[in-house]
């Protein structure tokens, strides 16, 4: 059975409790935490703390425990989405060391799943990331499983500004790559939090890696795109993202969702779905922003079984 949760980072000035009861409310089972450190953001939908791993004592967890269950929630996994692979050496330490505090968070909260970025140094090849992927990611998925947390990647590219040019922020973009660093890390702690939309703008099918690489599926987010083809035909696909494609809420965009779940359903997929919103067409407000996810959950409910059943 899928649990159809929300990703916590569109609500960002809410407290864990708040966006707890808010979610309930609208009829979701679980919610992906956001875990960033406090302070200042360098992008969009980052930043958000709903669980602050720095301060994360006995106390602290056994509040969020009350919060989940006054609420008849679950929590999805802990997500926390830095670069870890940046070309400066005291940033990649610190993301990489953040996302270890928030595997021990996970831990210490129960929570099966850490949702994450491999990171990438934008101006480096291919190959030259894998090989830092190969020197600096296996201590950390070790750490996960020694814990027995799951470490789900997911898979945007992390290219949308030309602060991200040439190669984008992320490693794991293509099941090409996917299979590389699989290889490198076979652990089965070390997987995927599954995201169509980015597959589509990359002019990919969308549901072929649900039939190829269920096994290493850890989490799932729902998001939508639409790609403005009239944009395409005068850009190109070499041009910056976001020149021709636009997030939206699911049922707004490119990704068939029908068939989507159908083939999350043969494969048995029996995780997490959150929904993701990042749709600028419904961020003028909070109230836009309560519609926006209000909006994409009806649309998904409709492919789920009714709960309960």
């Amino acid at each position: 059975m899928i649990r159809l949760g929300l990703v916590s980072a569109i609500l960002p000035n809410l407290s864990a409790e708040e966006v707890a009861a808010y979610a309930s409310g609208v009829g979701f089972e679980s919610v992906e935490w956001m875990c960033w450190p406090r302070g200042a953001a360098e992008r969009r939908y980052a930043g958000v703390t709903h669980v602050d791993v720095d301060k994360l004592d006995d106390a602290a967890a056994d509040r969020l425990h009350e919060v989940l269950y006054s609420h008849g929630m679950a929590a999805s996994g802990l997500g926390y989405y830095p670069n870890p692979l940046d070309p400066d050496p005291e940033k990649s330490a610190f993301f990489q060391g953040h996302i270890r505090k928030v595997i021990r968070a996970a831990a210490k909260l129960g929570i099966p799943v850490v949702n994450t970025f491999i990171g990438r140094d934008p101006s480096a090849t291919v190959r030259q990331n894998i090989e830092r992927f190969r020197k600096e990611w296996p201590d950390i998925v070790r750490l996960a499983d020694d814990l027995g947390i799951r470490i789900g990647i997911e898979n945007c590219p992390m290219y949308f500004t030309m602060d991200e040019w040439p190669g984008g922020k992320n490693l794991a973009t293509t099941p090409d790559i996917w299979d590389q660093l699989f290889e490198i890390i076979p652990s089965p702690a070390f997987g995927l939090n599954y995201d169509p939309s980015h597959m589509v703008w990359q002019m990919m099918d969308p549901v072929k890696p649900i039939l190829d690489y269920h096994t290493r599926f850890h989490h799932v987010h729902l998001k939508d795109v639409h790609v403005h083809r009239d944009r395409l035909d005068r850009v190109g696909i070499l041009a910056t993202p976001l020149s021709y494609h636009s997030p939206r809420i699911p049922g707004r965009g490119d990704v068939n969702w029908e068939r989507f779940f159908k083939a999350l359903s043969d494969v048995g997929y029996h995780g997490d779905a959150c929904i993701e919103v990042e749709d600028k067409d419904f961020e003028g407000s909070d109230a836009d922003i309560r519609k926006a996810i209000e909006a994409a959950y009806a649309h998904i409910r409709r492919f789920l079984p009714p709960r309960g059943a």
